[in-house]
């Protein structure tokens, strides 16, 4: 399979074809340093769906020029839009997390702090996360064959972000996931919806206070099973369950 590269060109019109491209610099380095040369074959995707073979025509020191030949239609995304809306575990998780998600299909992940948050953010340095985080989905679209980027949302407080929710539609279903007071998840799982909505805490669990706040914006609190799941692995969990459910 030739290397995948996305662009931030829009490449959405079907009439490119037989047209000449300069990469931008990031691809252009990965190009580098593939070493790949005039006549290798690559694929290029701009995150909104479709994907265009080409071939590199010409190497320069800091460019490189691609010839865009065919448009090709994939569909390598899940039947139904799958949101996660996780407290940010900290360390290094959370770019594990935003990996993982987006080889299983993520559609979109809301970053959240709740009370017993060990990582906050806020202003520059909220914004600088959002970016790399995007950067980490973008390249494991790359790596996984996805067409589509997931949407990486701003970072948010868990109280500011539900007071932002519409309100629950039978399109949606919303997933809260707890160990205590909760239904076993395949219970939940009978609902057709188009779109799950999935919540998930911190390392120590959200606050009683919050658990509450969540129910009465239409959340069904689920659990796991009878074993305790780290904040970066309950929520792959989840995602990967749903979308074994797709296939």
């Amino acid at each position: 399979m030739p290397p995948r590269f996305f662009v931030d060109t829009p490449l959405s019109k079907p009439d490119l074809s037989g047209t000449d491209l300069l990469l931008p610099p990031s691809a252009a380095r990965h190009v580098q340093v593939l070493r790949l040369q005039p006549g290798s074959p690559l694929t290029l995707f701009d995150g909104s769906g479709p994907e265009w073979q080409a071939e590199v025509v010409a190497m320069g020191r800091s460019e490189v020029r691609v010839h865009l030949q065919a448009r090709q239609l994939v569909q390598r995304e899940l039947t139904q839009e799958v949101t996660l809306a996780v407290v940010m575990p900290a360390n290094d998780r959370m770019d594990g997390l935003v990996e993982k998600a987006t080889e299983l299909g993520v559609s979109c992940i809301q970053p959240l702090m709740s009370e017993r948050s060990v990582l906050r953010l806020n202003g520059e340095r909220a914004d600088k996360k959002q970016a790399h985080w995007t950067g980490v989905a973008i390249a494991a679209c790359e790596q996984s064959g996805r067409s589509c980027v997931p949407k990486i949302a701003a970072v948010k407080t868990l109280a500011a972000w539900l007071a932002e929710l519409p309100a629950p539609t039978t399109e949606q279903r919303r997933w809260l996931l707890s160990p205590t007071a909760a239904q076993p998840l395949k219970s939940l799982n009978e609902a057709t919806a188009r779109q799950t909505l999935v919540l998930s805490g911190p390392e120590g669990g959200l606050s009683p206070a919050e658990e509450q706040a969540a129910r009465e914006r239409g959340f069904l609190a689920a659990q796991l099973g009878p074993r305790i799941l780290r904040a970066d692995t309950a929520p792959l969990a989840v995602l990967g369950w749903l979308a074994l459910q797709c296939l």
